[in-house]
């Protein structure tokens, strides 16, 4: 009792020595204004970074598309051609009949090789690309009655002369791009072929739908094998699996997996895929369940994240009204839960497509040249033709690998934009 009563006392006597607070003080307006300058300063500082980050994005995409823009066209030369007076060898009978068979022995390359030296005194090697017989024979098919007269065709030009056409080239490249331009012999045009071609040694024919289209197949892959797998397993550690160090062990196995580098991945399906299943190499199926294997872990924490924040009291509800525990969690929660899941499907899909190093392990690097016809066939995708372009020493490749980043980030924000129009649909307003 008589230790309460000090207490009182020193408390009293604090109490009374203390001086009330002056608020208008100028102790007081000094540390007023120190809060707000240092708020001012927190909001300079955020404001700066997202300048900064700003900034490297603008850098990104101005740089891209100003080489990648290039490479979404071509330049051709305007050659005439008199197929009369020319060696071709072609059977009208033959080419009737079988174009392809009368075009393969035609000798189209001494038709061109005298047709540029009558028209610019100049090889046919120096001025076209390797592959104008090919636009040569597309020409001859499509008209067959240009082979009775005289003809311009436009022919893709080699590659020394489209770089000095686009950009800086050599000054002997540049001399001839002035030269066959006073001619008026110079064009460029759209190259619809960079979007239906595929791989090939020219980058003047080169294309990226081989490589889009395996990308997509494998995307298909991916998300058909990690999305019900990793929301069914949510589902069961979240509302069915018992509370026990098996439990626990099995939570962090996976949080762990989230942050394994996905190299491991590749070995793993290496390892599995090829090795034990025996399954085609380089094949967007074996791609795909490597890219599944990585995107799982990231799907079941979204998942299990997303079906806790469902209240409470729409499974009590949903059980007070009769719903069976089944029906009150593919009826009640897993609806509401399904904008949250996507959102993390987003982030998992979206590391899956700019994935190179795990594709690389099961063979995903060969040289297509014919886009995969279905799941098991050879193919590759954009980021790992991305990566082989820019590993190869022609000039050419340069706006060819920038144009092909293009298509990667449109094809991410295509498949971004569905999942982001699916998740706002089927999120609940509370």
């Amino acid at each position: 009792m008589s230790g309460e009563t000090v207490l009182d006392r020193a408390a009293a006597s604090d109490r009374a020595e203390r001086a009330p607070t002056d608020w208008r003080g100028d102790a007081m307006k000094r540390r007023i204004a120190r809060r707000y300058a240092a708020e001012r300063r927190f909001r300079l500082w955020g404001m700066a970074a997202v300048l900064v980050s700003a900034g490297f994005l603008a850098f990104l995409l101005i740089s891209m598309m100003g080489n990648g823009l290039r490479g979404f066209t071509q330049t051709e030369v305007a050659v005439p051609i008199d197929f009369p007076r020319s060696p071709a060898l072609i059977d009208p009978a033959v080419l009737a009949t079988n174009p392809e068979q009368a075009l393969a022995n035609a000798n189209l390359p001494a038709v061109l090789e005298q047709a540029t030296r009558e028209a610019f005194g100049l090889p046919e090697t120096q001025i076209l690309s390797p592959n104008a017989v090919l636009t040569l024979r597309k020409a001859i098919i499509s008209d067959p009655t240009i082979l009775q007269r005289k003809a311009t065709v436009s022919l893709p030009a080699s590659t020394g002369l489209d770089v000095a056409m686009k950009s800086d080239g050599t000054p002997a490249d540049e001399a001839l791009v002035a030269k066959l331009g006073d001619a008026g012999a110079l064009s460029t045009a759209f190259n619809i072929g960079f979007l239906t071609g595929s791989d090939g040694t020219d980058p003047t024919m080169v294309g990226i739908w081989g490589a889009l289209k395996g990308s997509l197949i494998t995307m298909v892959i991916t998300l058909a094998l990690s999305f019900p797998i990793g929301v069914f397993a949510a589902l069961y550690l979240e509302e069915y699996a018992p509370r026990n160090r098996w439990t626990d062990l099995i939570e962090v196995s996976i949080n762990n997996l989230a942050a394994v580098p996905s190299i491991i991945f590749g070995l793993l399906g290496l390892a599995i895929f090829l090795n034990v299943m025996h399954l085609p190499r380089s094949a967007p199926l074996v791609g795909g369940m490597t890219l599944a294997l990585m995107t799982m872990p990231v799907i079941v924490i979204a998942g299990r994240n997303a079906i806790k924040a469902v209240p409470p009291s729409i499974r009590d509800a949903a059980l007070g009204i009769g719903a069976s525990p089944v029906q009150v969690v593919f009826h009640h929660v897993l609806p509401l839960a399904l904008p949250g899941i996507l959102t993390g499907t987003i982030i998992g899909m979206a590391r899956a497509l700019g994935e190179t190093a795990p594709l690389l392990m099961i063979g995903m690097r060969a040289f297509v040249s014919q886009p995969p016809g279905g799941f098991i066939d050879p193919a590759t995708v954009l980021p790992v033709q991305i990566f082989l372009w820019s590993d190869e020493v022609g000039r050419g490749f340069i706006e060819k690998t920038s144009a092909a980043i293009i298509v990667l980030l449109a094809f991410l924000l295509t498949m971004n934009s569905i999942a982001i129009f699916l998740r706002n649909k089927f999120e609940k307003k509370w």
